[in-house]
């Protein structure tokens, strides 16, 4: 990418849009545009259209996304596929009728079946059944790679997908309902600890492994793929290790400064057994993450306490 191309981060306020904003004018990107949702809706077609025929970008990073934990996939199903689907249709067709240059779309690692083969190598997309607890948003976010596969088989069009593993970091969501795990613990322990709580009780029974990732690491590889990586496939992006549910909330409790007992309600669900992801295809081209989970935690937990409180 050059440093004076206009460059479009859909969902720039997000997590991961915020990180990559910072990331980019921390390497000289001047020429950085994103809309509000309220200047912007990405569910509408038209004004989609209008906004890439008036602005043109030179290159877009996919990050715009309905986004949540199990229950609020559990909850509201057919806004994750509706609002999803939509976005990503509506992004990459404008992308391709404006002439952007490059397209990074960004995924996730629920994309894969529930019981694939660890770690998960790309090409076990698709070889079996999803996890029925985030089916929906996982049954958009394959839809965006196909879109950019095909737009690149017909078209030409230089759109690549990267697969993030579980991410977490500043500007994070801390919503009781809707956030992911990492938020979700943080606040509970942090709630727990100011009111004196002796017994905090979490979803599952703490036995499933995930891999997290460090939403700066991710900016980090995002750059990386647009300025070294052009291919039909999407590529994995994540640590290579994982840990169990129930290691990750005494990591957090630790973190967060909360004494009292973790207890583990087996009536809720536990989602995928196990999402390690296969990152030696991104290793190979010369990018490793950097930020341990245990470092990556304290800065994230500063972050809640700084702008969540």
């Amino acid at each position: 990418m050059e440093k004076e191309a206009k460059i479009y981060i859909a969902g720039h306020r997000g997590m991961v849009g915020s990180s990559l904003k910072r990331k980019l004018e921390a390497l000289g990107y001047a020429n950085l545009i994103g809309r509000t949702h309220e200047e912007l809706d990405l569910t509408d077609q038209r004004a989609v259209s209008v906004f890439f025929q008036q602005e043109k970008p030179d290159y877009v990073f996919m990050a715009a996304a309905k986004v949540g934990g199990i229950k609020a996939n559990s909850d509201y199903p057919a806004d994750f596929i509706y609002d999803n689907l939509s976005v990503q249709c509506n992004v990459i067709h404008s992308s391709y009728a404006c002439g952007v240059k490059k397209l990074l779309f960004l995924g996730s690692s629920c994309i894969y079946p529930r019981c694939a083969p660890q770690p998960i190598k790309e090409e076990y997309l698709l070889t079996d059944l999803l996890e029925p607890t985030n089916e929906a948003y996982a049954i958009a976010k394959i839809s965006g790679i196909k879109m950019c596969e095909m737009y690149r088989r017909q078209h030409g069009s230089d759109f690549i997908s990267a697969m993030p593993t579980n991410l977490y970091g500043t500007n994070d969501n801390y919503h009781p309902d809707d956030s992911h795990v990492i938020p979700g613990l943080i606040r509970r322990f942090h709630e727990a600890k100011i009111s004196g709580k002796k017994k905090v009780v979490c979803w599952g029974t703490g036995e499933p492994k995930r891999e997290f990732l460090f939403v700066e690491d991710l900016s980090d590889a995002c750059v990386f793929l647009m300025n070294n990586y052009s291919d039909m496939r999407h590529i994995n992006v994540g640590t290579g290790k994982d840990i169990t549910i129930e290691n990750l909330a005494e990591l957090i409790a630790q973190v967060v400064g909360y004494k009292g007992e973790i207890c583990w309600d087996h009536s809720k669900p536990d989602g995928m057994p196990r999402k390690l992801l296969d990152v030696s295809r991104l290793n190979s081209m010369g990018w490793e993450y950097t930020t341990e989970l245990s470092d990556g935690l304290k800065v994230t937990y500063k972050d809640y306490v700084r702008n969540h409180m």
